[in-house]
This record gives C-alpha cells, sequence and structure tokens, in this order.
C-alpha cells in the first residue's frame, strides 16, 4: 500500500494492519517517507483513534527502530516508574535511590520540561556538574555501581519516537492517547525492565484533564506493556494542586533531599512509597504492599536514601554539597480570610516558566534559582495576612509577574471537600475498582 492510501485507511476511520504500521514506521525512520506524510497520519491517528492492537504494533516499531539498554550480568530485578507529567512532581528523584537501597536496578530513563509541567532532567542540572547526556556504556555502569542512574534518552534508543515527537510538538497532535502510548512505552521498554510502574495523573496541570481520559491512557499504557511481557501497573493520581510544596528546579531539588532524609510533604511521601511498593511486590521482593511499604519506610528514616541519591549525583558528575542558590524569597498574602477552595496549577506552572524557570521556547535557558512554594493546600483556613505563597524571583520579575499572583490561590466562605491524592490502581487489563464512594470525573 502506497502511504497516502495507508493515511486515507485511518483517515476514513479503519483498522491498519500490522504490516502498514510496520511499513510505514520504517519508511518514516529511513527518510523514503517524508515528514508531512508522518505528520498526516499522526492526524489521522489524533483524530481516529487506534485499537489497543494498533497502538502496540506502533509501540514495537518504535522499540525496534533502535537499540535497547544492555543486561548486564547481575540479578537484581531491573524497574522504573514514569509520569505523565504534572506541577511540582520531583517523585523520581527520590525513588530512584530509594529503590536502589532495595537491591534494585533503576535505569530510568527521563525527560524535561512540557507545557506548564517541569522535567526531571532540569531540575537535576540544578546540581553543579550533575550530567544527564551519559551515553549507553556510562548508563549501563552507573546502574551497575549505584543501582539507579537518571539521564536523558540516547541516539539509539528508539529513534523514530524521537523523530515523530519533533513533529507531533508543532502539529497539535501532543494529546493523542495512542501516540503518547507509544511514545512512553518505546522508551521504557528499551530499559529492558521486569517490572513498571506508571502515575497517571488527571486535572488542571496534567494533559488528561478528567480521571475518565487518564483510566483510558492507563489502560492502554498497561495493555501495550503487557502484551510486550512487561509487568505493567499504573495508579490514577490527582494533579488538582501540585505535588509537595516546591515547584521550580533547585527547591525541587531541595525538597527532594528532605523527603529522602525523611522530613518530606506528606503527599510526595504517599505517592513515592505507594509507586515503590507496587515495584517491590512486583518483582517479588516483598510478598505484599504491608511488608514493601515497610522496607520503603524505613530505607527513608535511616538515612540510607539520602547516602544513595548523593552517590548517584557523583557518579554523574555532580557535586551534592555544592549550594544550590535560590532568588529573594517574598510571601504573597492572603488578602481576605476564609478557606482555599483551588489552587490554578496550571497557571502556577507557566508563572515559573514567566518567570525563568521553564522554557518558553527550545533555545531558552533554564534558571534554576526561581521558583514558588506552595504554603497553603486545598481545604485549609486562612486568615488575613496569612502567607500563601513564598515566591523566589528577582524583584523586577516579581512587579512583572504581580497581578496575576492573586489568582492563583482561590479564597471561599465554606470550607469544600479535599480529593484523596490516589484515586484507582490498575493491572494486567483488569478493570480495576475505584475506592468505595468514588465517582468519575
Amino acid at each position: 500500500m502506497l502511504p497516502a492510501e495507508i493515511i486515507a485507511k485511518k483517515r476514513d476511520g479503519q483498522s491498519l494492519t500490522a504490516e502498514e504500521i510496520r511499513g510505514f514506521i520504517r519508511g518514516f525512520s529511513e527518510g523514503s517517507i517524508p515528514d508531512y506524510q508522518m505528520a498526516a497520519l499522526a492526524m489521522a491517528i489524533c483524530i481516529r483513534g487506534m485499537s489497543p492492537d494498533e497502538t502496540a504494533v506502533l509501540t514495537a516499531e518504535m522499540l525496534s527502530s533502535g537499540s535497547s539498554l544492555e543486561r548486564f550480568d547481575d540479578p537484581r530485578p531491573r524497574v522504573d516508574k514514569h509520569s505523565t507529567g504534572g506541577l511540582g512532581d520531583k517523585v523520581s528523584l527520590v525513588l530512584a535511590p530509594l529503590l536502589a537501597c532495595c537491591d534494585l536496578l533503576v535505569p530510568m530513563i527521563s525527560g524535561r520540561g512540557l507545557g506548564a509541567t517541569g522535567g526531571t532532567l532540569d531540575k537535576l542540572e540544578s546540581i553543579p556538574g550533575f550530567r544527564t547526556d551519559l551515553s549507553s556504556d556510562e548508563i549501563r555502569t552507573v546502574t551497575r555501581q549505584v543501582g539507579c542512574v537518571i539521564t536523558g534518552t540516547t541516539a539509539e534508543l528508539a529513534p523514530a519516537d524521537k523523530k515523530l515527537y519533533a513533529l507531533r510538538d508543532v502539529t497539535a497532535t501532543i494529546e493523542s492517547v495512542p501516540l503518547i502510548t507509544s511514545s512512553i512505552m518505546s522508551k521504557k521498554l528499551a530499559e529492558n525492565l521486569d517490572a513498571l510502574a506508571l502515575d497517571v495523573k488527571f486535572g488542571q496541570a496534567s494533559f488528561m484533564k478528567t480521571r475518565g481520559e487518564a483510566r483510558q491512557l492507563a489502560r492502554q499504557l498497561i495493555h501495550v506493556g503487557t502484551s510486550m511481557n512487561l509487568p505493567t501497573t499504573a495508579l490514577l493520581t490527582d494533579m488538582n494542586q501540585p505535588l509537595g510544596q516546591m515547584i521550580g528546579n533547585a527547591v525541587e531539588v531541595d525538597e527532594a533531599v528532605a523527603t529522602l532524609e525523611g522530613d518530606g510533604p506528606a503527599d510526595l511521601v504517599e505517592l513515592v512509597l505507594a509507586l515503590g511498593a507496587e515495584l517491590l511486590v512486583g518483582v517479588g521482593k516483598e510478598p505484599n504492599r504491608e511488608e514493601a511499604l515497610k522496607q520503603l519506610r524505613g530505607h527513608l528514616g535511616s538515612g540510607r536514601a539520602r547516602q544513595k541519591f548523593d552517590q548517584l549525583v557523583r557518579a554523574q558528575g555532580g557535586d551534592p554539597d555544592a549550594p544550590r542558590p535560590v532568588a529573594t524569597a517574598t510571601d504573597w498574602l492572603a488578602a481576605e480570610p476564609g478557606y482555599v477552595t483551588s489552587i490554578a496549577a496550571e497557571q502556577l506552572g507557566w508563572l515559573i516558566i514567566e518567570l525563568g524557570g521553564g522554557r518558553q521556547v527550545m533555545t531558552d535557558k533554564i534558571r534554576h534559582d526561581v521558583g514558588v512554594q506552595l504554603l497553603v493546600r486545598v481545604g485549609d483556613q486562612v486568615f488575613q495576612g496569612q502567607p500563601l505563597l513564598r515566591l523566589f524571583a528577582d524583584p523586577d520579575d516579581l512587579t512583572r509577574v504581580q497581578p496575576g499572583l492573586e489568582r492563583m490561590v482561590q479564597i471561599g466562605e465554606k470550607p469544600v471537600q479535599v480529593e484523596k491524592l490516589i484515586h484507582q490502581r490498575l493491572a494486567n487489563d483488569e478493570p480495576g475498582e475505584d475506592e468505595p464512594g468514588e465517582t468519575d470525573g
């Protein structure tokens, strides 16, 4: 079939055969199918969708366009997690060294900021000297020596996905569930894992705005993992307010370090422990969730997890003891008493970008010293004059963004119901059960 015929077939809502998908992606990867035809197929997929089986074939072809990380001679199980992106999400910085303390290998391939959400690599680069551009050989060496690594992708891992992602970013096809699925899973499958835990977020500061959308994505991800012999589970988590208190780069590293020392915010600790327990039980390191949580809490409380983080930083060229400067702190105060009814999480993400803590265009240089500390949570009672936000920014920049600050924390007269952080667990293509009394949203 000619490329135009395959595009037309998907445009008309028909399923593509495995041969058609493989041939198209191979042609695109090798250069015989031009960008404009790949962009047309991506838009057809975005509008018409793909079946789970089509998505699995697409993922497999993305994976086979490059090489995978080598399995070296080591009895420790290989695991990883993936988050679909959220504000204040520094889970990877805590979870990777924590799992390494549990005799697991964590070859974590991470990304940069996308949209209003921050990127793990951008945060880690606030540590002086820290390298996020390791080669495949360096990834293997650090993983073997430390037990974990956090780095960017290499040119050899799923190169077809890298090419397609660049097109999706400029053709309004980022939100397509099949394309998101193939992008995430092709890179995770290239890590040669024994288990994968997914944090699929929904709400204001995430790509999936409703829990139903997040569930659809989670099931696709699980189906692809299961069909390719990678045990995969997913947690659906709320992203209508930031995770933890800190939003930014250096300030998020500081909060991650505090968490590794046993002094982290409750919601961040809850999510780290939940994802860690999924993986410990998933590879048979612990018989049940309770025993897994006990081991994880022990490493946080003992200081061993912090020591492992320092070892990771040094192995990747960084200095964990070097100061991570932050800009001047200024508090934003409540204009009236009441209860926090909502937090404009997505707008806070854009605020960080406007202050220079993220990129507006790919060539922007990130400022690691700016950030925001969220001093209240949804449901909290506040008083007039009470600090709501602590902003780390130069005074001139703060003056420029000040008119929008009053919209960041909404205060009402009556208390509101506080949503739970973890709404649902899904695994092995099973329907999954909601918590008692939970309704879809």
